[in-house]
């Protein structure tokens, strides 16, 4: 690749010094963060990025799901806004960059335009969705789900935590609008920005991940019955064990797993054995799987197998059970008109480029479905994220929000 004199118009020491000073906020002894949607820590995080837009003279509103957007005012207040934003929640034993530095990135870009003095025809918005991560409340991209309509408002509003606690009492003792009537602004155009939160480009030496769309998703509980008994006076040959299905399943889930290799994902999070007790033989067991490939057919393909492996294990081992699809999202393809936004604005920066589907679900994928969304990667050490050891390089994180910065420039339309 030719070499490029690279002048960024971000402020990349701005950029990592606040990416520092809210990692502060929900700080875990490891060095990760906790701020789980609507706790006090997220709030807290809320109110010093509201003090940080308010401060670059950007106006605030807040939804009746508590999505907060930051406005920039345009030439023209009637044009639809180009929208940038992720989320500043966090998984409980979270990163530093997961989500956050999407926002941090957005509020960066408007912070360059007002160092250049430089007006834009259409208006711009950071958009912070709320509870992205669904560990709390159990909807992950809730937030943007709604303002999508994806999902009903009340739907989000019922949500409880594993103490009962809804999505709506948080938004009310946080002082949210919560019956005010759901406002989708108009949007020319969306933008996010993120840590890829795997390998590839660090390993391939890519700076910057043009990300085309995102991958098929499904997630399954699967419930085997079978019968409790004693684990000391039970012949194994008199056993209903679930257990024993259990065993014969993964090697198969995992041998058509392999099978697809390298785009297939198949991952079991969840293991439960019931009642639970040490010298009982289990009379039920539950477990999940996760499906992911890019492939339409071959995702299709993928999820016929995994059933058909639950199904013929189950008779082998003559044991009742059932396997359904709980959660399902389909592939996204990006607008091509800002993924090519982006992909003009890396070659313009000269920085190494790989074109990508996203392996994760991400607030872009509900927000695609309501206005023309692109994504950008940058890289993260080791592809680790969702861990408290999650880390990127400052210059990595500069250089995507300059990326970022042209992007969004080129689809607000300069005006100086």
């Amino acid at each position: 690749m030719a070499s490029h004199k690279v002048t960024l118009c971000v402020d990349g020491e701005r950029l990592w010094s606040r990416l520092m000073e809210m990692a502060h906020i929900g700080a875990t002894p490891n060095g990760g963060c906790n701020r789980q949607a609507l706790t006090d820590a997220d709030l807290a995080a809320r109110r010093l990025f509201i003090n940080w837009s308010q401060a670059a003279g950007c106006s605030v509103r807040v939804d009746s799901i508590g999505n907060m957007f930051v406005r920039r005012a345009g030439c023209d207040s009637t044009l639809p806004v180009v929208l940038t934003g992720s989320h500043l929640d966090t998984q409980p034993t979270g990163g530093k960059f997961d989500g956050i530095y999407g926002v941090l990135a957005g509020l960066e870009v408007i912070e360059a335009l007002n160092a250049q003095a430089v007006a834009t025809r259409h208006p711009i918005e950071v958009g912070v969705w709320c509870n992205e991560e669904g560990c709390r409340f159990p909807a992950a991209m809730m937030g943007s789900a709604v303002w999508s309509g994806r999902m009903s408002l009340p739907a989000a509003h019922a949500l409880a935590d594993p103490d009962g606690v809804t999505v709506r009492d948080e938004l009310q003792r946080a002082h949210m609008p919560i019956d005010a009537p759901l406002v989708r602004q108009a949007v020319k155009a969306a933008f996010e920005a993120h840590i890829e939160q795997g390998p590839v480009l660090e390993r391939q030496a890519k700076t910057i991940g043009i990300v085309t769309g995102v991958q098929h998703m499904s997630r399954y509980e699967v419930i085997v019955e079978g019968q409790e008994a004693h684990a000391g006076t039970t012949p194994m040959n008199e056993r209903r064990d679930p257990v024993r299905a259990l065993a014969g399943i993964l090697p198969e889930l995992y041998r058509v797993a392999d099978g697809q290799r390298p785009d297939a994902r198949l991952t079991i999070g969840v293991i439960n054995a019931t009642p639970g007790s040490p010298n009982t033989v289990p009379g039920r067991l539950r477990f999940t799987v996760d499906v992911r490939h890019p492939n339409d057919e071959q995702y299709r393909l993928f999820r016929q197998a995994v059933q058909q492996v639950v199904a013929d294990v189950l008779a082998q081992c003559a044991l009742s059970g059932q396997i359904r699809c709980v959660w399902e999202a389909p592939a996204v393809r990006f607008d091509e008109g800002c993924v090519e936004a982006i992909r003009r604005a890396a070659a313009m920066l000269g920085y190494p480029t790989l074109e990508m589907v996203s392996g994760a679900g991400h607030d872009s994928v509900n927000i695609s479905y309501a206005a023309p969304t692109a994504m950008l990667f940058v890289p993260c050490a080791g592809g680790l994220s969702h861990n408290e050891a999650e880390m990127a390089l400052p210059e990595h994180v500069a250089q995507g929000a300059d990326v970022l910065f042209h992007a969004v420039l080129a689809r607000a339309g300069a005006e100086r």
